[in-house]
This record gives structure tokens, sequence and C-alpha cells, in this order.
């Protein structure tokens, strides 16, 4: 049922009841609330302190009651259930002298309680409608659950495997990651902001925060200008063209300044030139850490920079809230730089509608009846069996026959409730997820018996349990194998310098391999993986990322064949962790790659090239390309519109979906260009035999290349574009654009 609030507490005595909508009736609502503010009163609407969820990073002060009450907190991290939040809202309106509204954060990554498939898994569907309704259920969910505002999506585009956080992005590729960007952001924000079950969404971390130096977390990001317009910004600016109210600030230094305190980017860019008018938040401490990054000498220095930056709220440091009213008062921070962060938190929660009914959140049954419900595991689940990429099939051991007698399952992460929901999933319980074994037995029945063998540990040298699970094999009439990484060795913090599968889990897999029978092993895990050495003597690989709360359905469902995968690659998988960075959109070099020749880029112990490319993966049948073509075969300079065109092909025996990707290629421009780059991608669903032609439109955004001063222009020249099913594809066609 709701609960119970007072009647003369229904909202806070000043609000107003119009249209979130209406820009108009918000700035004078603002205005008028502003004048009655004191310095205190403005400084505590930037101050975000943690609540009961986890710390992730120094440990800190959790808000209290009396805070709230003296108007000392403006947002919450971390509090979330509608009782909980509640009850802190109703302190907020009914004790603090303004009544104004507190807003509740929380980092809802890939769903609440209802955990999808990692963000990195969900982008391997290349589905950003699936991409849109699952961040809808998240943002359905955890509104229920007394939640305004979500830290996601993570936008950082990484070429760094070793870096834990790959885990939370859209992987390697900008296009990509900015269609999924704009996905993300409309289905956390819905159609209207102001309805009771929508997220205010942060586009993170801004920027560059992918590209940290060894793959470390909170590492400098030594990069060019040009990479950082052209490789980390554009899905940031997609993000916010969807309509993202909130950016949080990155951890990393870009060229010297910490991005915590560049003006530049933030006020520069994001306000003055792209016209962005939301909130600005902090990373946690990420004020405070100004001092140990060596910009500021103590804590009011920082947060005189911060604030000057444009960073509207201070997470956790409570520098805004403790350091800062003196310098104001004493003319060392401008009082219009407070104003003009307040004003902006002020409007977030006009327009979450928060002035007009502080306790939409509050309702306890919807609560219960949105969580956990049958359409949203039926979506995890659908989004999983998407998000699953089929790195070999050879000899077309996958689908499994349901028919088996018996089915040997071996290896550490079987019955691993905890991988299921991966990192991040703050709201998460184990008690919640299908683990593999259950989702075999659920689809198996008593029709096959289960011969169930660890074998190893996720880490270790531990080889004692290879005996039982080559005996397992041997007995059993096909294999299937669960390995990979635990949850903790990605996400924030867990960076590692091997890419190799941890412990010996390898071993593992060749020595069940040898026996000869049909072996299918599903990789769990967080990153890109070096497995070059189960090509060839392992049939068939899955990569199954964390697959959330459904995903042992989910895998059941791809392994016999019920479902047949469809996911591809969203980052490039090397050889080893030497290759490291490798991506699909290198540049060409003076001396591009030759086997032939010695003194040209490559390695003299592995192939340049990388274990399975960008966009790669497998389905139960076959597809073909052919009649590729570009409707003109010139274009002139003040009409870059192209039309391509394809026609696919099922060549199996099998229905299956296939993901047509196009690539596009500046053959001859006046800065160096990547060999390809992704500018479209379709998903085609096709009977054996049948064929559909698949149409491209190119414009201006995908012809277009950053000038001396970084401003998008198309020089006259040849483009060729190249259409298949991953980065490799050779089917290709040309065309020129010309001055007239």
């Amino acid at each position: 049922m709701t609960l119970a609030l007072p009647a003369a507490a229904a909202t806070p005595s000043h609000a107003v009841y119009s249209s979130a909508g209406d820009r108009a009736a918000e700035k004078a609502f603002v205005d008028a609330l502003m004048a009655k503010m004191t310095l205190e009163e403005k400084l505590g609407q930037l101050n975000q302190p943690r609540g009961l969820g986890s710390n992730t990073g120094p440990a800190a002060m959790a808000a209290d009651d009396a805070q709230i009450a003296a108007g000392a907190i403006g947002s919450i991290l971390g509090s979330h259930g509608a009782e909980r939040t509640c009850r802190l809202q109703r302190v907020a309106v009914e004790q603090s002298r303004l009544g104004i509204p507190l807003m509740f954060a929380s980092d809802v990554i890939h769903g609440h309680r209802t955990v999808f498939p990692v963000p990195l898994a969900e982008s391997a569907s290349f589905d950003p409608e699936e991409v849109r309704i699952a961040a809808r259920h998240a943002a359905v969910e955890a509104s229920a659950h007394g939640i305004h505002w979500t830290f996601a999506p993570m936008l950082d585009i990484s070429r760094e495997p070793r870096w834990g956080r790959v885990v939370e992005g859209a992987g390697e590729d900008p296009y990509l990651g900015s269609v999924m960007a704009a996905a993300r952001v409309r289905g956390f924000q819905g159609d209207d902001l102001a309805a009771p079950d929508t997220l205010l969404a942060t586009a993170k971390h801004f920027v560059a925060y992918g590209a940290a130096e060894g793959g470390r977390d909170y590492d400098v990001a030594d990069i060019s200008e040009r990479t950082l317009h052209e490789l980390h910004l554009p899905p940031f600016k997609a993000a916010l063209e969807a309509g993202a109210e909130s950016v949080m600030a990155s951890f990393n230094e870009v060229a010297g300044v910490p991005m915590h305190a560049h003006r530049g980017l933030i006020e520069g860019l994001l306000r003055e030139q792209w016209g962005w008018d939301g909130i600005l938040v902090s990373d946690y401490t990420g004020v405070m850490e100004l001092i140990p990054h060596g910009v500021a000498g103590d804590r009011e220095d920082a947060g005189r920079l911060a604030l000057a930056a444009g960073v509207d709220i201070d997470m956790v440091s409570e520098i805004y809230l403790k350091d800062l009213p003196a310098a104001v008062r004493e003319g060392r921070v401008p009082m219009a730089q407070v104003d003009a962060s307040v004003r902006r938190v002020l409007n977030a929660k006009f327009r979450l509608g928060l002035f007009d009914d502080p306790y939409r959140y509050c309702d306890v049954q919807r609560q219960e009846a949105l969580t956990l419900n049958p359409e949203q595991r039926a979506a995890a689940r659908r989004m999983a069996q998407k998000s699953f990429v089929l790195l070999e099939n050879d000899g077309d051991v996958l689908p499994l026959s349901k028919s088996l007698r018996t089915l040997a399952v071996i290896g550490p992460l079987a019955d691993n409730r905890h991988t299921m929901l991966g990192n991040w999933a703050v709201a998460g319980r184990v008690e919640d997820t299908v683990t593999p074994i259950e989702g075999l037995q659920a689809a198996l029945g008593d029709r096959t018996r289960l011969v169930v063998v660890k074998g190893a540990e996720i880490e270790g040298d531990d080889t004692s349990g290879f005996d039982e699970a080559v005996r397992a094999a041997q007995s059993a009439d096909a294999v299937v194998m669960f390995l990979g990484e635990h949850p903790e060795m990605s996400a924030e913090a867990n960076n590692r310098t091997s890419l190799d599968l941890p412990g010996v889990q390898q071993q593992l897999a060749l020595a069940v391999a040898a026996t000869g029978k049909p072996v299918v092993v599903v990789l769990l895990n967080g990153r890109p993986l070096s497995i070059g050495a189960l090509q060839g003597r392992v049939p068939a690989i899955l990569e199954a990322w964390y697959p959330g709360v459904e995903g042992g359905h989910a895998i059941s469902d791809v392994l016999f064949g019920d479902v047949a995968p469809s996911g591809k690659l969203p980052m490039t998988f090397p050889r080893n962790v030497g290759q490291v960075p490798i991506y699909y959109a290198h540049k060409n070099t003076g001396r591009p790659p030759r086997a032939e020749e010695k003194y040209t880029s490559k390695y003299i112990d592995v192939h340049w090239t990388p274990q399975y490319p960008f966009g790669h993966g497998l389905g139960y049948t076959t597809f073909g390309y052919d009649q590729l073509k570009v409707e003109r075969a010139k274009l002139a300079l003040a009409a870059p519109e192209q039309r391509v065109s394809v026609r696919v092909t099922n060549t199996g025996k099998r229905a299956g979906t296939e993901v047509v990707q196009l690539y596009l290629r500046d053959d001859v421009a006046s800065f160096t260009r990547p060999v390809r780059q992704l500018r479209g991608f379709e998903r085609v669903t096709l009977q054996p035999g049948e064929s559909k032609t698949v149409t491209f439109e190119l414009g201006f955004d995908d012809l277009s290349m950053l000038d001396a001063s970084l401003k998008p222009v198309i020089e006259p020249g040849t483009f060729t574009v190249f259409v298949g099913g991953s980065s490799s594809a050779t089917a290709e066609a040309g065309f020129e654009v010309t001055e007239q």
C-alpha cells in the first residue's frame, strides 16, 4: 500500500503545479526559491553524502536526519527502498526550513533487483531497441524502490581490455557506443522525465576515462586532442542529444588537467559549445582528489577549482558544504558560481516533478509489484539470449540435442550464483539468479543425467580435480564447461595484467577436450580474454559474459537451439595481452603489415591480427552477401547523401539472425584515417534459403572528418564501403565525393 503521509505535508509549501517541461515556469519557480535561500542552504544543495550503499573510495560519513533537516543535503548516494527513502524525504520536506525535496541516486547499471546482462554484453546484442527496453525496465523497477537518479550509462570507449571497467561500457567503437548511449538514456528517462517511473540518466565518465594508461583505473589519459574528439566525445554528444540531464566527471586527467578541475571541457565544451544545461556531478571523492593530483593545496582550494570548472555536486567529500562558506563570504569564490550550480540542481528536481509531488516514489505496493515480476524476468532472459556470442562451432557441435543420455557439466562457474549477477549489481541478490546447472536441469528434465564436476577453482594452481573431470567427460555423451572470471576480476579497481583464463582453467579445458568428446566451453567474464590455446582443440566456445538473473535459462536456450546465438563482439579479442591495444579501426601507418616484408608493422612471435575481430559472431546457420551497390558513383559536396544496399541470404539449414554491418573508409584525406569505421548495422532474421536486401543511408556525419580546427568537414575524394558479418568484411564498393 501507499505510505501514509500527513495530509498537510502532501507537498512542500512552496510547490507549484505546472508542467515540469515548462522552462518558463521552471525559471520563475527556481528564481523565487533561490531568493529565499541562505548561502549554507545553497551549498547544501550541492552536497551529496552517501546513504547506506557501499563505498567505492575512502570511507565517508553517511547522511543523517539532522543534516537533512538543516538543509545541508541536496541528494543522497546509495539509499534505496521506498520506505527508507520516503522516511528521509519526509524529513527534508517537513522539517527543513524551505522543504526542498531530496534526490536519491544509485548505481543502477544493468538493472536493479532484476539484474540484466552487464553493459558490455548488452552491447554485443547490436540491438539498441532491446537495450532501451532493458534500461526502461531498470528505471521502472528502481523508481519503484525510491530512486530518482542513476549513475549510468557509462560511455567510456576503451581499447584497453586490462582495464576492469570495460565491463560497464559499450566496447571499443564510438559509433556503437553512441547508439547504445542514446538507447540507454531514452530507456532510463522515458518519454516524460516528470513521470513517476523515470530515472535521471547520467552520462559518465566525462571524459577519456577508458584511455587510462596501462589499463590502471584512475590513471592519466595521455591522448591527443584529435583522439579526444574523434573517439571519446561522440557517445557523450549522443547521450546529451538523447536528453541526458546529468554528467559525471571522470577520475583521470586529460593533458595535465584533472577532469574535476577541467573548466575548458566542462564549462567550455559541454555548456558553452554544446549548450547543455544539466547537472555535473563529481565522482566519489573526486573533488577531494584534486589534492593528491597535485593541482590543489588544500580542501578549500580543491572546492574552488571544481566549482569554477562547473562541477555542480560534490559527491561524498563534503568540501562544498564545509570549506566553501568562508571562501564565498570573503570573496575567494564568486557567489555567481554557487548560484549557477544551485540553479542546475533545482532545475533537475523540478524536471523530475519532485516539487509537484516529492512522494511520488513512495509506494510500497508499487515496489512489490514491480520487483522481479514475470515481464522483467522475460526481458532479462531475452536480452541475455541476444548478447551471447558464438566464437567457435567446429563440426556443428552446437546446438546440443536434448536427447543426450549423459551430460558432463564441468567447471568452477557451473553453479556460481554471484557470477550470474556480475559486478555493479548493487541491489541484486544471489538467491534471485538462475545458475547454469539450474538452467540445464530445467531444459532437460529427467531425460538426461547430469554429471557435475568442478574440476578446478577459478584461481590457483590446484589440478587435483582434473582426473575426476576427465573421467566424467569420458563417460558422457557431451560436455559443457563453465569457465571464466569471477565478478571481482572486473569493474572498478579490478584491472589485470593477463587476459588468460585465470588459474588452471585453460589446462582443465584442454585436458577435457583431449577426451575427444563433443566439448562446449561457455565463458562467463567481463572483458575480452586471450583464449587462442582453445581454438582448434575445443570445438565450441560461447561467450556468455555475466548474463544476469535469467542467465542460466538463457544459456540453455542457446545451447539446445531453442534460440540461435546472434551476438557480435563489441571489443576485439587479442591473441595475447602483448597485442594490447588492438582494435579494428586502427591507422594503416606508412608500413602496414605484410608477411613477406620484415620492416613492416607486425610481431615476430604472433600474427598481427586478433584472435577474434570486432563484430565477430557465428550462428547456427551461415549467411552470404552479394549485390553490394552504392546508389550514386559520385556525390556532390553540397548533397552528401548516399544509399548502400546489399543482399543477404541464409545459406544454411536453420533460421538465424545476422547482424549486417557497414564500414566506411575515407581513402585519402588531410589527416590519417582509420582503415575502416563502423557506420551502420541492422539485425536481420532469415529462414533457410531466404534473402533480404538491406539498405543503409549515409550522410554528412558518416562521411565527414575533423579538420585542423576540429570542425567536421567532408573532403573531396574517394570512399570505400565494406559490408559483412564482422569488421573483417570483404565485400566492398566505392564512390567519389566531388566539388561539383
